[in-house]
């Protein structure tokens, strides 16, 4: 039988992120898994384009961490009332590749992440996160679409 002690969901905090973070939550209560909720900080030096690295200021390093990590907090805390063995993670960096190396070093069961319903130019330009993570996990990966999630109800 396969056994799912631990899910990473990833938020970017953004409402696509809002129906993946409900499965995930549905998954850990009925499974009694661990929920570690992720969010990727990509505007720091050691994640955001390296051309621009040179314009961060750190005080807003400083402050948009603080923001995130209340973000997160609140989510998680959320979470919790609602009975959920959930923790907060921030870490920063380049999405996809902190998702996947965040799996790898928790020994991470199963990974919960929206997709953004990018097509086209826009999607051949930015690529897919949730794609990269899928080819590159070596934990099975769920994608969660950005509709509304039928166990929201």
């Amino acid at each position: 039988m396969i056994r799912i002690q631990r899910i990473l969901v990833r938020t970017d905090f953004s409402a696509c992120s809002e129906p993946a973070l409900k499965y995930a939550a549905e998954f850990a209560t009925s499974m009694a898994a661990k929920l570690y909720v992720l969010h990727v900080a990509e505007y720091s030096k050691e994640g955001g384009d390296p051309s621009t690295a040179k314009y961060i200021i750190p005080e807003y390093l400083a402050e948009a961490d603080e923001k995130s990590q209340s973000r997160l907090n609140q989510i998680t805390d959320d979470l919790k009332r609602r009975g959920v063995d959930a923790h907060p993670r921030l870490v920063a960096g380049r999405a996809y590749a902190d998702i996947v190396q965040t799996a790898e070093d928790m020994a991470i069961d199963l990974i919960v992440i929206a997709t953004h319903g990018r097509t086209g130019f826009s999607h051949l330009v930015f690529g897919s996160t949730a794609e990269k993570v899928v080819r590159l996990a070596r934990c099975p990966v769920l994608t969660v679409k950005p509709q509304a999630s039928p166990l929201a109800a």
